[in-house]
């Protein structure tokens, strides 16, 4: 499977999606404002990540305004907070094959290049 969750608002998504060119390499596009992410899809992002706390963004505007830079957060903490706002999952989150390679650092991006 090749799948991309990402933000169709987020320029960092859009800019990552055509430097890889994923349009046309046949990718499932999830935009996850529009179509939220599923329990059962994240689960499998978990599994392939190791945890919900690879998958959560602690950038989120959100992250401050609630408090949770404050807080102790577990997995179910990040495992609640992504399923119920969008913001908080690392974006972009590219799936391919059994591997997954999330956010938008350069060394993430180049290792999902590779992949391809």
């Amino acid at each position: 499977m090749k799948k991309i969750y990402y933000l169709s608002t987020c320029s960092t998504c859009t800019r990552i999606i055509n430097e890889l060119s994923l349009k046309e390499k046949k990718f499932i596009f999830q935009d996850i404002k529009t179509e939220k992410i599923t329990t059962a899809q994240l689960t499998e992002m978990k599994k392939m990540a190791g945890s919900y706390e690879a998958l959560f963004s602690r950038v989120a505007m959100k992250y401050r305004a609630l408090g949770l830079d404050k807080k102790k957060l577990t997995e179910d903490d990040y495992r609640k907070y992504i399923l119920e706002e969008y913001t908080f999952l690392k974006r972009p989150v590219i799936i391919i094959n059994d591997k997954i390679f999330i956010g938008n650092s350069k060394n993430t991006i180049a290792q999902a290049k590779e992949n391809i």
